[in-house]
């Protein structure tokens, strides 16, 4: 076993962190409607095969690998990725198919997931210097084809398992190259602040991964802020769904609007958080606050977010200064000391962070939690 330290505040995570929100899941099983009858039977079968995953939490913590085996050993800055197929069963992690070097394949999922595990690592690594999820080389491991119509994909502490989607709402969670940046920068949470998924700590937690998989597509692609989508999970709706993603950083609470799945619930300021006792408090809905405040920091800078925005960010993340409970506020204050240690106090960056959080309506007056 590694020497690996943790950090001081670790403890393992007990919460199970799917990309598709459990309420959206619970509206889409209560359908009555010819045209989703596949889609409700198979949202009613995801969210039963949830519940094992959320009562064991993403299953048991897997320390950083500092020590591989000699066969395992890569340089930084190479990728060690594999891709199961489960082959429709719950079983993980599934049959191997794909490992690190090979040729594509003939199945869309494996090829699109061994793609977006790929240009995830380049993004934490080219920009952060960052090597890989744990910052130790952890290989990249995902599973596809989890589960008969398995409406989700997630982050399980270890690897990556995704879904083929009903084919009625949802297409397969493998096409949205942001999705699998979101799910991995869980894990990359999960081994640095790892913060408390539940309330505002764990609003921050998905808005992060939505900040990051949004970043992780943009580089990919080489778009600016300005012309980037924004959009999380753009392409996973099917064409009978009036919907362009699940939800938007640029405009929360504009992602959907469905006669059947009803209008994205997103607020995009403090003025409609939501405070209730679902989603762990919420954390799929008050997280559009965070993300907004993330898009407008990239708008006002310009050029490309993985560059200011995207190093206060991470430097926020992995700087060791965030309480485990932090909220939005201490979060916030967070950024603008990091920007003012990496830009300067009174710079362009640290003051376009300061009125980002300002037209969301959080708070920044004092220092960092």
């Amino acid at each position: 076993m590694s020497g690996a330290t943790l950090p001081t505040h670790f403890s393992p995570p007990h919460a199970h962190c799917g990309i598709v929100p459990p309420y959206l899941l619970q509206r889409i099983a209560q359908l009555d409607d010819p045209r989703f009858q596949a889609a409700s039977r198979a949202a009613k079968r995801s969210l039963m095969s949830d519940i094992p995953l959320r009562d064991r939490g993403r299953g048991p913590y897997r320390p950083p690998r500092t020590n591989l085996l000699p066969d395992e050993a890569t340089e930084p800055g190479s990728p060690r990725r594999s891709i199961s197929d489960c082959g429709g069963d719950e079983n993980l992690p599934g049959r191997l198919i794909r490992s690190e070097g090979q040729p594509d394949v003939g199945d869309p999922a494996v090829n699109e997931a061994y793609t977006g595990l790929g240009q995830t690592y380049a993004l934490y690594w080219e920009r952060f210097g960052r090597n890989s999820i744990d910052g130790e080389g952890l290989p990249l491991d995902a599973s596809v084809h989890y589960g008969q119509r398995y409406d989700n994909a997630f982050w399980d502490g270890s690897r990556m398992v995704f879904g083929d989607g009903d084919g009625e709402v949802f297409n397969r969670f493998t096409i949205s190259m942001n999705v699998i940046g979101h799910e991995l920068t869980h894990g990359v949470t999960q081994f640095s602040a790892n913060l408390t998924y539940q309330g505002q700590s764990g609003a921050l937690n998905e808005s992060v991964s939505d900040v990051f998989g949004s970043l992780v597509e943009q580089h990919a692609k080489g778009q600016s802020a300005s012309e980037a989508s924004w959009l999380i999970g753009e392409g996973l709706f099917t064409d009978q769904v009036q919907g362009v993603a699940l939800r938007s950083m640029k405009a929360p609470g504009t992602a959907y609007d469905d006669d059947v799945l009803g209008k994205d619930p997103q607020p995009a300021t403090m003025a409609g958080y939501v405070e209730t006792t679902d989603d762990n408090g919420g954390v799929h809905l008050n997280s559009g606050i965070p993300n907004r405040a993330f898009f407008l920091l990239a708008d006002a800078l310009g050029g490309v977010a993985w560059e200011s925005p995207g190093q206060i960010w991470y430097d926020t993340l992995t700087g060791g200064s965030l309480a485990v409970d932090v909220d939005f506020a201490g979060f916030a204050r967070a950024t603008l000391d990091a920007a003012a240690r990496r830009f300067g106090d009174g710079s362009r960056e640290h003051a376009a962070t300061r009125e980002a959080w300002t037209t969301v309506g959080v708070d920044v007056g004092g220092a960092a939690e």
